[in-house]
């Protein structure tokens, strides 16, 4: 499985923010994807995820009021994560990960690389 963040940048602080996650090698139609982010100097946190199979999504902690994840065009396996009123604190290293079976976890065995979001206040 590979995975690609994409779509990070420099915004300032309200911004909105759009990144995505495109995904191949999954050898089945139901599969899960995650994003995490890191900030510097802080471990790695989860941020939301999302299954395949029903499109449930789940969320970790404050950050569903502010961001969104949802599935990108779907003939691709795309996963998008939107971020609205993005603050300082945001500013972070962003990841999608999948684990090795269909159902969200923390616990992801995929990692793409990151995406690095700044935001300026």
């Amino acid at each position: 499985v590979q995975l690609q963040a994409s779509g990070g940048g420099l915004v300032k602080t309200g911004d909105s923010l759009r990144l995505s996650c495109a995904a191949s090698g999954f050898t089945s139609d139901y599969y899960a994807i995650g994003w995490f982010r890191q900030a510097p100097g802080k471990e790695r946190e989860g941020i939301a995820c999302l299954t395949s199979r029903d499109g449930m999504t789940y969320y970790v902690g404050s950050l569903k009021d502010r961001f969104t994840i949802l599935r990108g065009n779907t003939k691709n396996t795309t996963v998008v994560l939107l971020m609205m009123r993005l603050k300082p604190e945001d500013t972070a290293v962003y990841y999608c990960a999948a684990p090795q079976g269909s159902s969200c976890q923390l616990r992801m065995n995929y990692w793409g690389e990151g995406t690095q979001v700044t935001v300026s206040s």
